[in-house]
């Protein structure tokens, strides 16, 4: 899929009051909010510390989104220093008894942005990291003949990126910190392939749209098969296990 939404919403109350209604009944599973910034705004750490200290009562995690391709110049806040800047101003406006905090970084990184992402991420505190968002790449194995079109490419031709980008990160944090492994996950082998590399969660979307709901259910059971396979007991015991050296 490629999409290029951006973060079209009503704003901040309505999403607060979604969020409260949602809270009144019982959630199947932890609820996240994705926090970002409005597209021309000029103080991005406004906005992101706004929508942090409203909502953080009502998430179960909150997402620092600054990977999304359709905000101009959201990318951008990915640097070392915004970055630091950025998650103080919203750890600043947290309450004091917060959800964690991650940060959600884009897939088209160069070394020396993976290597400064992990930097601080680890010196911030921060209690994890998504990879990754949509990518601005296109494989030369897309077909489709809106494959030139603008926007952020998800499902099976973003898995190979967010994959290598998640074993990066891994190894760049030293295990020390929870990633969550998104980007084009669409069966058991991908979600274990993605723990393997680092990931202690996984995240669905696009594979939803073509399989639904169900799909959830026959990952878990896939994953459980393939953990029993080769001797674990848990998820916790596989995460990272291709960056562990052979015993000797």
């Amino acid at each position: 899929v490629i999409n290029r939404y951006g973060f079209n919403s009503r704003g901040l109350d309505h999403a607060a009051r979604a969020l409260e209604r949602a809270h009144a009944s019982v959630l199947p599973g932890p609820l996240g909010v994705n926090l970002g910034k409005n597209k021309e705004s000029e103080d991005a750490a406004a906005d992101y510390a706004e929508g942090a200290a409203r909502l953080a009562p009502l998430a179960d995690y909150l997402a620092i989104n600054v990977s999304s391709p359709n905000t101009p110049g959201l990318r951008a806040l990915q640097g070392p220093e915004p970055l630091r800047a950025l998650i103080a101003a919203v750890r600043a406006a947290l309450p004091a008894e917060a959800p964690p905090l991650l940060l959600k970084v884009a897939p088209d990184l160069t070394d020396a942005d993976k290597a400064d992402i992990a930097a601080v991420a680890l010196e911030s505190g921060l209690d994890g990291l998504i990879v990754s968002n949509t990518t601005i790449t296109r494989p030369d194995t897309l077909t489709g003949r809106h494959k030139d079109e603008a926007g952020g490419l998800s499902g099976a031709p973003l898995k190979p990126l967010a994959l290598s980008v998640l074993g990066d990160l891994y190894r760049l944090t030293e295990g020390r910190m929870p990633l969550v492994g998104v980007g084009g996950i669409a069966s058991g082998a991908d979600a274990y392939a993605r723990i393997r590399a680092g990931a202690s969660l996984v995240q669905l979307y696009t594979a939803l749209v073509y399989e639904g709901i169900g799909l959830v259910e026959r990952i878990k059971a896939d994953l459980a098969a393939l953990l029993r396979r080769d001797g674990y007991d848990s998820v916790a015991d596989a995460v990272g296990a291709d960056h562990t050296p052979p015993a000797e």
